[in-house]
């Protein structure tokens, strides 16, 4: 069993995709809606699969000052998940340490493997829209063959990082974070296996390309993300070509 951590942040606007109203018809408050959603569906899929579910949430004492809430972090993250988590025995809580990204992924999976023993562990983007059970599942079973696990996303990103042994963390999520990794897996005399691509969403260019990608699996009759599909439909959201490619617009 792989111990599958989710690296998220309380949903509170302008703090998380902070950057996606500048390139898409979003607001930040609607940006806010669809991170949830993307929590939920991303957390549900590990739940579902046969990994165990760490929700790694981020302090309060962590965030900017100018993000602080009226409700604890944890409350707030937990509230979000709970839609799709039966009982709070679905998951574990735990707060994030450690000063950078890369640091508290690091302390997260190192904790895991050392402290606790389990045999692998793994962090996953709250942002990696398509992320299912099958790709959570799969992943477990490289695992059994390989030290290192990377799911790779669009710009050199990884949206999946699994580990059986820990590596140097240190800028571990350096750009290109998917050779960063690769090299320090390399270092620590890790094999290295992938899994498919998929995408993160954290800009516009990467909402056109979850959401082609979803439109063409709803005329395919295949599965989607349900929260993600629920919140992109409820406010319009469609791909149009536009006078320089591919665009977002509303309906």
């Amino acid at each position: 069993m792989t111990t599958v951590a989710v690296l998220v942040d309380p949903p509170r606007p302008g703090l998380v995709l902070e950057s996606l109203p500048d390139s898409t018809p979003l607001s930040t408050g609607e940006a806010a809606e669809l991170y949830s959603a993307m929590c939920r569906d991303v957390c549900r899929a590990v739940e579902a699969s046969g990994g165990e579910l760490l929700v790694n949430y981020r302090a309060d004492e962590d965030l900017p000052a100018e993000f602080t809430g009226e409700e604890s972090a944890e409350a707030e993250v937990r509230a979000m998940l709970r839609p799709v988590l039966e009982s709070p025995d679905d998951a574990r809580f735990e707060v994030q340490v450690g000063s950078t990204f890369a640091g508290r992924v690091g302390n997260t999976i190192t904790h895991l493997l050392d402290q606790e023993e389990v045999t692998t562990a793994a962090a996953v983007e709250p942002t990696a829209a398509l992320l299912s059970r099958q790709t959570v599942d799969n992943a477990a079973m490289k695992l059994r063959r390989h030290e290192v696990v990377l799911g790779p996303a669009s710009g050199g990103r990884v949206y999946y990082a699994g580990f059986g042994e820990p590596v140097d963390f240190a800028d571990a999520y350096a750009p290109p974070a998917v050779e960063t990794l690769t090299e320090r897996a390399l270092d620590a005399d890790c094999s290295v296996d992938f899994l498919e691509m998929q995408p993160v969403v954290e800009t516009g260019a990467d909402l056109v390309t979850a959401l082609a990608q979803l439109r063409a699996r709803e005329r395919a009759g295949r599965l989607r993300p349900e929260h993600v599909t629920a919140y992109l439909d409820e406010i319009g959201l469609t791909v149009t070509e536009g006078a320089d490619g591919l665009e977002l617009d509303r309906e």
